[in-house]
């Protein structure tokens, strides 16, 4: 004990205590600095309806009581296995939402996932299933009918003529805008789209209707995957009486966080999509980069394409690629010409690219790649210009996104 005591005494305390505030220092950094690059994964939850609003009604059940009670237990099994997800709800309680402000909700928030929760009605009592919609044209007159039907609740807010720019709910012409997919988080929606049919199917003893795409105004202005789940018919009465009893709500919960799982593992906590803001950052990283490796780098790419644009030079006449854009498309491009565009959307079906389809937006061109025809707006030489241009668009469009060609032809952003 008195060598024990000796030994304390000669420890220099000077020198030990300016060391032990080194490594407490070090490891608080060291966790701030991991919490500032992992991007906390969010997850919105739309209950629909609510408030002067019931949605669909069989006898003294209402489609805004049982959305809620689903959304609240899916809320709880994310926040109870995921405490690192923040959940966020559009409602809580029996408050009516409108539904640019739902979609509001999720931008504001930067979430990763939205999912709206309805219940579905129909003249025909013994039709039941459940069916989940990504933002899309409706492919068949019951789609359509699907979209009027969650869509007429904008009746109810005032001035809605003016908040979505003369959309009426009922006009079978309104939804031509809808023909403008936002393809951009198009995979993703119908991945989770998918997975929540597979897990009713496990689950819940009513038919699989689907995955379906009809035009939604509350996914048309969210800026993330999006999806918005029907989880069954009201006008049915027992599979009303299901989705009013805690067991259904629950099975229907529960099938929707599993299929919320799947989408959490694939994204590991950062969406795939890489925003305009996202790129800007990554770009300004590159620029801290040894400049010999950036040199080295560039000079490669450049005897790459400098051997490309040659051997295309070289070529017989009758070997040439063949260059064969959409009729309606301006051509731009020119040899070692990079230039950058504003991307509006993008469907299979073509639209004529005049200033009425696209709500006055003049001089949108239409190209076509793969399946899709896409709708561009603008050939900016940088990328300052066409963030300019970007701004002004999303204020009609908010899912435009930059795009970059490389000799007309368009190349990943980066």
């Amino acid at each position: 004990m008195k060598k024990y005591i000796r030994i304390m005494n000669n420890l220099n305390y000077s020198k030990l205590f300016p060391a032990l505030i080194f490594c407490i220092l070090l490891a608080g950094n060291s966790y701030s600095i991991t919490s500032a690059n992992t991007k906390q994964l969010v997850i919105v939850i739309d209950p629909g309806h609510g408030g002067k609003d019931p949605g669909a009604v069989n006898k003294s059940i209402r489609e805004k009581d049982i959305v809620l009670g689903i959304g609240l237990k899916l809320g709880k099994l994310i926040n109870e296995n995921h405490p690192d997800v923040k959940v966020v709800y559009t409602r809580s309680t029996d408050v009516f939402v409108p539904l640019i402000e739902r979609s509001r909700i999720a931008n504001k928030n930067k979430a990763d996932l939205f999912i709206s929760l309805h219940a579905n009605a129909c003249g025909t009592p013994a039709t039941r299933g459940t069916e989940t919609f990504v933002l899309g044209l409706h492919r068949s007159n019951d789609n359509l009918e699907v979209a009027k039907k969650e869509n007429s609740v904008i009746l109810l807010e005032e001035d809605y003529t003016t908040t979505y720019e003369g959309f009426d709910p009922n006009l079978s012409e309104s939804y031509i805008m809808f023909e403008l997919v936002q393809d951009l988080y198009m995979d993703q929606s119908l991945i989770v789209a998918d997975a929540i049919q597979q897990q009713f199917s496990s689950r819940i003893n009513s038919p699989n209707r689907g995955v379906k795409q009809a035009g939604f105004l509350v996914l048309r202005q969210a800026s993330m995957p999006s999806v918005l789940v029907e989880a069954g018919f009201l006008s049915n009465l027992n599979e009303a009486n299901y989705l009013n009893s805690e067991l259904g709500q629950r099975n229907i919960a529960l099938s929707i966080f599993e299929a919320f799982k799947k989408f959490k593992d694939k994204t590991s906590g950062a969406s795939n999509i890489k925003s305009p803001e996202i790129i800007a950052k990554n770009e300004k990283k590159q620029e801290v980069a040894p400049k010999q490796e950036v040199r080295a780098e560039n000079k490669k790419k450049a005897e790459i394409a400098a051997q490309a644009v040659t051997e295309e030079k070289n070529k017989p006449e009758t070997e040439k690629a063949v260059n064969t854009p959409d009729t309606t498309a301006k051509v731009i491009a020119t040899e070692n010409n990079i230039y950058y565009s504003v991307q509006i959307g993008a469907n299979t079906t073509p639209i004529d690219p005049i200033a009425s389809n696209f709500k006055g937006l003049k001089n949108v061109r239409r190209e076509k790649t793969d399946k899709y025809y896409r709708y561009y707006f603008g050939d900016e030489k940088t990328i300052e210009k066409i963030t300019v241009e970007l701004k002004q668009i999303k204020q009609k469009f908010p899912q435009a996104f930059i795009v970059s060609f490389v000799n007309g032809q368009r190349v990943p952003l980066n």
